[in-house]
């Protein structure tokens, strides 16, 4: 064993865990339950890169040990994160109930990185739960947050997952797995929840200046760290609901412990992107109400947001009633620049240059359009992308032609070749996005025959999803079947 931790020192670990020297209220000190026989089933090679690890000296036994959390590297400091959180609007105390974060890595560049694994084994969180998690939801979370990065959209990331050759039971058996979860930090609304909670002012101001310290000590700060926080993490917010919008993207349970103050998407649970244009569109299979439809994502996000201004009222302003009032004139901003986001966004995916009094009636005729006929969301600007439009179904539909003739001529006023905008174009509109059923197929493939070869071939894929590359045809289309019908799960 001396030799295998002397080989497993050596990958390039760097750690210097800042978070577990917050005050104890905000962690628990402890380490994973080691797993009865674990093997490394995938390895993210590019992000082993980026992060300045080295995994190819260990062997497979090594791995196993090492991606289970039997064998913890030199430097960690194992502990889960307290925090509390508004699930489906109502409050409850939180923390990690099956998340171990081993430490914080400091890669080649300086940048650092929480690294921790879910499915680890029970915490003082877990809430009466085993702690372990489901190889189906792991794996799943490994490809959608993979897919995230690729569209440039802000996320945590997966650098590996293990089986751990225990079953877990849920409805019924399932593989145990664990999955190497990367992110800029897990610090969430919900932890400042958390430490409001403790009504201790001391704590709540050193977890802002902290947050501050962690992800936004190079911008220019207010005098009031409280405010600045606010501000800067309702922009990180509204940026990162934009670029879900963007493809179609439905988090589906934006709880206040799932929003990190980053503004990395976080906790890949009952997620999934739409195939056919509704905004309505609700995948969770415990959203019965449609809390966290598409449409309703923005929303949400402030509401969460109003939840994280609620935190800071102690240290914005001595007096309750002007710190409230300084608060809420911030989130109001929230609809205006989300608006302004959105209307931008919108326009690049249809390659308007310049503004006109009647782009967002254009766009929203374009949406309401998609939705009454039940058109795809990504194919629809992929179809506006292509020279030869005149060949797609969407061609043969009279109120789209209406609607194509009114764009083209705004596209003539853009006084700029089309080329230009076809360019624009292609920078932000995918050619392929994780397609739902071929995400259930791929993990299907690994669950019934322990096949990683459907998986795989999704991951390449996805790799370069603005790039028209061969073998992408079959990943560019939604089922034919009843797509309402289809519902993800926590995993939990």
């Amino acid at each position: 064993m001396d030799q295998e931790a002397e080989r497993i020192s050596k990958i390039g670990w760097h750690f210097d865990n800042t978070y577990s020297r917050l005050p104890g209220v905000l962690l628990s000190r402890l380490t994973p339950i080691p797993v009865k026989s674990p093997k490394l089933l995938i390895l993210n090679k590019n992000l082993s890169e980026e992060l300045g690890l080295d995994f190819s000296s260990l062997n497979e036994k090594n791995l196993g040990l090492l991606f289970s959390g039997n064998f913890l590297p030199k430097g960690s400091d194992a502990i889960a994160q307290a925090y509390a959180g508004h699930q489906f609007g109502y409050f409850t105390m939180l923390g990690d109930g099956r998340a171990i974060m081993i430490g914080e890595h400091l890669s080649k560049n300086n940048k650092r990185y929480d690294i921790q694994f879910k499915g680890s084994g029970i915490t003082p969180y877990s809430r009466n739960g085993d702690g372990r998690a489901a190889l189906g939801p792991m794996l799943r979370e490994y490809i959608i947050s993979e897919s995230m990065n690729n569209l440039k959209i802000p996320t945590t990331r997966s650098l590996a997952v293990a089986t751990t050759g225990e079953n877990v039971i849920r409805e019924k058996p399932l593989t145990g797995a664990i999955l190497t979860r990367v992110a800029s930090s897990h610090l969430r609304v919900g932890t400042f929840q958390y430490a409001a909670m403790k009504k201790d002012i001391k704590i709540l101001k050193i977890l802002v200046d902290y947050s501050i310290d962690r992800h936004f000590k190079n911008l220019k700060k207010e005098n009031n760290n409280a405010i600045f926080l606010l501000n800067i993490v309702m922009k990180k917010q509204i940026d990162l609901i934009t670029e879900w919008m963007r493809v179609g993207f439905i988090h589906g349970v934006m709880n206040t412990d799932n929003m990190a103050i980053s503004g990395e998407t976080i906790d890949y649970g009952p997620c999934a992107f739409m195939d056919t244009y509704n905004p309505e569109t609700v995948f969770s299979s415990i959203d019965h109400t449609g809390r966290y439809a598409y449409i309703n994502q923005p929303g949400i996000a402030k509401w969460n947001l109003l939840r994280f201004a609620e935190t800071l009222i102690p240290l914005i302003d001595e007096k309750k009633e002007r710190a409230i009032k300084i608060a809420e004139d911030i989130i109001n901003n929230f609809g205006n620049i989300y608006k302004e986001n959105w209307l931008k966004m919108m326009s690049d995916k249809i390659g308007l240059f310049g503004i006109d009094i009647k782009d967002e009636k254009l766009i929203l005729d374009l949406l309401e359009l998609m939705n009454k006929k039940k058109y795809d969301y990504t194919n629809t600007f992929c179809s506006l992308m292509k020279k030869d439009i005149k060949k797609e179904n969407l061609y043969k539909d009279t109120d789209f032609i209406y609607w194509y003739k009114r764009w083209i001529y705004r596209l003539k006023r853009n006084n700029k070749p089309i080329d230009l905008s076809i360019k624009k174009m292609r920078e932000v509109n995918p050619l392929v996005i994780p397609r739902n059923h071929k995400v259930e197929e791929a993990l299907n493939s690994v669950n019934t025959n322990g096949d990683l070869k459907l998986f795989d071939k999704l991951l390449k894929i996805l790799q370069n999803p603005y790039e028209d590359r061969p073998g992408n045809f079959e990943y560019q289309f939604g089922t034919k079947k009843n797509t309402k019908t289809y519902k993800t799960y926590c995993g939990t």
